[in-house]
């Protein structure tokens, strides 16, 4: 069953039963909407699948009000993924452009999303209507008839159940962005404030640097024999300049390559300085909310991201601030379990390779990924250096061709021809202006002004480059897709297995392919236990009886920069 649903914006709502994607029953208005839909995920043996414009306009109040659900169709999601699929990634995906193009009427742009705010961003009675659909139009229809357009549209595609797969996942992912960033990542201030305070000095005042960046300052303009601010690009190139080493730029890797004493205070300082602009204090502030507590001792906190789903045209996620999707290594020391909990760290090494053998049938890779450690099992290939194998086989996968990898790239088509033919094919596509897809049916954009490219004097090089995107497109968009599935199933594992987690147990974090939980310690034997039933559940979804292997690297400790 499937019920769709709109908020009125004040704590109501209107409901209506489907059959499929045709109304099964009168519009039913409700003065509660929280406590309808409470009533009817708890109260029935099969919770529907709830259908409703975005989720991020109405699950937040939800999830504030403790209410879960299990399944949703994300319309917005949806038909940005449809999109994609018919090479039209730059147009407007929202409720009310979806039915604007139903009705050959002018399509609406797709409203401007507020940035994140951290644990400050409350709103209260579900999100304002961000659907831009005309006035007076009735927004349950509106959001019934799109619904229905989108269910036809997926049967017309060559194959239907799987990008039915995905559009699933990619709505479960958007339940699970929300319940994290409510949860939020355990998160220490204290220790926090502790590393930066070891690292960068105490906390300036003023508007000034930390003492150790002020100190690397002076030190800079000592080597170089005058004042440089080395926040500012322009002067540090003319200082390299001045010291008779000009660079092009200031990137550490183009800094590297430069034997002088300055270089790795620069260096030094850079890192340093990102650090305190990108998880210093200010960012301690908006991004983690402390939690009330009674006694003394360090109170926790949660970091709370605020996650875009899909947010990159792989389909991997980003954030709108907070930066959750790269934590330095310096302060995931602040990453700890609350007193009597853990944290179940489950990592998929190796992932994108065993996605390409998986994607190619290529029985030789495969029967390498049948091994926990698949490089180990090719370096036998390669005169046992297992480091070799794995410059050979991501140089192959990724198209690179100079360095050490040039040596190892026709021992790699040999021994993986079907494998290497596989993202071939798509360079190919893409080196032809063509567009590729991952296996459920994630598509990536066409290029934008290809007759141009191609006249252009860098034409070839142009094209060589869309060709290296679209040969990495198919192999990292499955791998983002696997990680969807995942972690779809893992929500459900802890649903059906767990149903006596505490409130704010469960999955906390995820990043690419690592997924993080919070849970008591007399629940982790079972919460690892659901992870490994959720990675064999997420196998036989989306590749059946294939031979590779996708092992976990599963551990359980109180902090997170630990194994």
């Amino acid at each position: 069953m499937r019920i769709a649903v709109v908020a009125d914006g004040e704590g109501g709502g209107r409901l209506r039963e489907l059959d499929g994607s045709s109304p099964a029953g009168p519009v039913r208005r409700v003065a509660d909407l929280v406590a309808e839909i409470r009533e009817i995920e708890t109260g029935s043996p099969q919770p529907p699948r709830w259908v409703w414009a975005r989720t991020e306009d109405i699950y937040p109040e939800l999830v504030r009000a403790g209410v879960r659900v299990r399944r949703c169709h994300d319309v917005e999601h949806t038909e940005a993924l449809l999109l994609g699929h018919a090479a039209r990634h730059y147009e407007p995906h929202s409720l009310g452009a979806a039915w604007a193009r139903l009705r050959d009427l002018p399509v609406p742009d797709d409203p401007v999303r507020p940035l994140g705010e951290g644990a400050a961003a409350q709103p209260a009675l579900f999100e304002a209507d961000r659907s831009t659909l005309p006035p007076g139009t009735d927004r349950l229809d509106a959001l019934v008839e799109v619904h229905r357009d989108q269910g036809e549209r997926i049967d017309a595609l060559f194959a239907p159940d799987r990008f039915s797969l995905l559009v699933a996942v990619e709505s479960a992912g958007a339940l699970a962005a929300v319940e994290m960033s409510h949860d939020g990542l355990p998160w220490r201030p204290d220790e926090h404030d502790r590393i930066l305070t070891e690292v960068l000095g105490p906390r300036p005042t003023g508007g000034g640097r930390p003492r150790v960046l002020a100190e690397l300052a002076a030190r800079i303009g000592e080597v170089v024999g005058h004042d440089v601010n080395p926040d500012s690009p322009a002067q540090v190139t003319r200082a390299m300049a001045w010291i008779g080493h000009p660079v092009e730029s200031t990137r550490s890797w183009v800094l590297e390559r430069v034997d002088h004493p300055v270089v790795p205070l620069l260096l030094r300082y850079k890192e340093l300085a990102r650090l305190y602009s990108a998880n210093g204090w200010t960012w301690l502030e908006t991004w983690v909310r402390e939690l009330k507590t009674e006694g003394e001792g360090p109170r926790p906190g949660r970091f709370q991201p605020d996650y875009v789903v899909g947010g990159v045209v792989s389909g991997r996620w980003a954030t709108r601030g907070g930066g959750a999707l790269q934590i330095p290594k310096a302060v995931r020391g602040a990453v700890r379990s609350d007193p009597g909990w853990v944290l179940v760290r489950a990592d998929a090494g190796q992932l994108e390779p065993r996605v390409l053998a998986a994607l190619s049938h290529d029985d030789a890779l495969a029967e390498a990924a049948a091994e926990e450690d698949l490089y180990a099992g090719l370096a036998d290939q390669v005169g046992g250096d297992r480091e070799r194998a794995k410059i050979g086989l991501l140089a192959a996968m990724y198209g690179q061709t100079s360095g050490d990898a040039a040596p190892l790239l026709a021992t790699m088509r040999r021994l993986y021809p079907r494998a290497l033919d596989h993202v071939d094919a798509a360079a190919r596509t893409g080196e032809g202006g063509g567009i590729v897809r991952s296996w459920l049916g994630r598509t990536s954009p066409p290029p934008r002004g290809w007759a141009a490219t191609v006249a252009a004097p860098d034409g070839d090089r142009r094209r060589r480059a869309h060709g290296r995107f679209t040969r990495n497109f198919v192999v990292q968009a499955t791998a983002a897709e696997w990680a969807l599935v995942l972690l779809a199933a893992l929500r459900q594992e802890l649903r059906d297995h767990l149903p006596d987690m505490p409130e704010g147990g469960g999955i906390v974090f995820f990043v690419h392919d690592e997924v993080v939980l919070h849970v008591p310690d007399d629940l982790a034997e079972e919460t690892v236990r659901a992870v490994r039933r959720a990675e064999t559940r997420t196998r036989e979804v989306l590749f059946g009886d294939s031979p590779v292997r996708f092992p976990l690297d599963l551990s359980v400790t109180d902090r997170y920069d630990r194994p």
